[in-house]
């Protein structure tokens, strides 16, 4: 069983953190005045409230996006670059004030807030070198009767909408492209954890006050109702862009607003990330894969790995591995030192995993370690035990449903074929991962599995530098690398 820490440790947070809206360069409160507590899942207990942006507040965010736009359209490439590359060097230079931010708010362990402070920085940086690599084409028709040019430019305003479990590095994944090729953007940060987002965006603000440049072209409106904000929004000519991080039912619905402007979208949704252990397998190596791939904010990552299908020769070796690394895991606030898994984001998050187990267990399947919640007199915030299931009837919502959270439903299989139908038996295809010592069966699973991404006897994927996207029902568009920044950007096509 996990051990755990039995208090929470008060969390620091930087003098400078905003809590109100900017709109336009200039942080005010809420039209209505209203605001909203944000809390630490640690504890459950409020760390501040932050300004409840109306419906009006986001026009008005939109409106200052608007009239930036031509002004930052303007701005030199070379310009938008140095800037986004003060800004890297500012968030790197400040990694320990955003992992507290992180860490209070979103409760993951230090360790990981740090790592997700560098990960988030490394997008800025990214796009601070493709600003100036916005290419066009210029060339003789075949018919050689004209040559043809074709210019890239930024879409317009944009929308992003970013979720709870990565506050900052969503948020620069979808900031630091639409920046770079020219667009200004509105950003609705998730009602759970709007601090980090509000730290970096007053990073950004702030020089672009220092170089002279329009302060309206990042403006951040959290809330506590996102559809009232949302849907305005959406139905204004003005918004030209929709880049979206979440579920997939939410997906749908502001795909469906989306369309009645004919927007661009971005969608990152919902993931069912297959994990295939084959029998040729380095069985360790796996194991550690597995750790890395599920246990990162306790499960409450999109490309979590959400069922582990194993070959039934080492079904038995790579369980009992992976109950063992988790079970010498402590559980605890994110900020007590040793922590490696910390709370969920709220109660429900914590009772939906509860129910989840529960449903596997009446199902037949068996708790190698875990499957409760620690002793709540030690720790009263939303945590869960992390749990290793073997037996799981490949019907149980513990393999059907994405679970985000610190669980590990175990499958086995005997066939190569039969791991590819249960690996694709999903409308999702985000990620999947892959252990095998057989270049061959390499390229079988990449041509033959249905994700947008593809982790090979590794249990990571995600790199600033490549296309981060899914397949199905996990979305469309991609983020990160070369593709990220082409989401912001429209074709001009010129005949002469």
């Amino acid at each position: 069983m996990a051990t755990t820490h039995p208090s929470a440790v008060p969390p620091h947070l930087p003098a400078d953190l905003p809590t109100g809206l900017l709109i336009g360069g200039t942080w005010r409160p809420a039209s209505g005045g209203a605001r909203f507590a944000v809390r630490d899942p640690a504890t459950g207990e409020q760390l501040v409230e932050v300004a409840d942006g109306t419906p009006q507040d986001g026009l008005d965010a939109l409106t200052a996006a608007h009239e930036a736009w031509p002004v930052w359209q303007a701005v030199a490439p070379r310009a938008r670059a140095e800037l986004l590359r003060a800004v890297f060097e500012q968030v790197v230079a400040r990694v320990e004030d955003f992992a507290a931010v992180i860490t209070a708010e979103g409760g993951k362990p230090l360790a990981e807030s740090r790592a997700e402070t560098l990960y988030g920085a490394e997008y800025v940086r990214w796009y601070s070198e493709q600003a100036v690599r916005i290419n066009g084409m210029t060339r003789t028709a075949p018919s050689g009767a004209n040559r043809q040019i074709v210019l890239h430019r930024g879409v317009g305003p944009a929308l992003l909408v970013t979720p709870w479990n990565f506050p900052l590095a969503m948020a620069t994944r979808k900031i630091a492209p639409a920046l770079a090729a020219g667009c200004p953007v509105v950003v609705k940060p998730a009602g759970l954890t709007p601090l980090t987002t509000a730290l970096f965006a007053e990073v950004v603000r702030a020089e672009l006050e220092r170089r002279g440049l329009p302060t309206g072209v990042i403006n951040v409106v959290p809330t506590s109702s996102s559809s009232r904000l949302v849907s305005p929004l959406l139905a204004d000519p003005r918004l030209r862009k929709l880049s979206f991080t979440g579920s997939t039912e939410v997906g749908r619905v502001l795909l469906q607003g989306a369309a009645q402007n004919v927007l661009r979208t971005s969608m990152e949704l919902g993931g069912n990330a297959p994990f295939l252990v084959f029998a040729d397998a380095d069985v360790p190596a796996a194991v550690e894969g597995a750790v890395a791939a599920k246990m990162r904010n306790a499960g409450q990552t999109c490309v979590a790995a959400n069922r582990f299908l194993v070959h039934e020769s080492v079904a038995q070796e790579f369980a009992t591995g992976l109950a063992a690394r988790f079970a010498a895991m402590v559980v605890g606030p994110g900020a007590a030192p040793g922590t490696t898994v910390g709370p969920l984001i709220d109660a429900g998050a914590v009772d939906r995993v509860a129910e989840v187990v529960a449903q596997a267990v009446d199902g037949g399947a068996r708790v190698v370690t875990g499957g409760d919640r620690p002793d709540r007199s030690r720790l009263a915030g939303y945590f869960y035990n992390p749990t290793v299931l073997t037996g799981v009837d490949p019907s149980a919502r513990a393999v059907r449903e994405e679970i985000f959270g610190p669980v590990a439903p175990v499958v086995t299989f005997s066939t190569e074929d039969e791991a590819l139908e249960l690996a694709n038996s999903t409308e999702f295809g985000l990620v999947a991962y892959a252990y095998t010592r057989d270049v061959d069966r390499v390229f079988r699973v990449a041509e033959r599995i249905e994700s947008g991404m593809l982790g090979v006897n590794r249990g990571m994927v995600s790199d600033a530098s490549a296309p981060f996207g899914g397949v199905k029902s996990s979305g469309l568009g991609r983020e990160g690398g070369e593709a990220g920044i082409e989401e912001y950007l429209e074709s001009v096509y010129v005949a002469l």
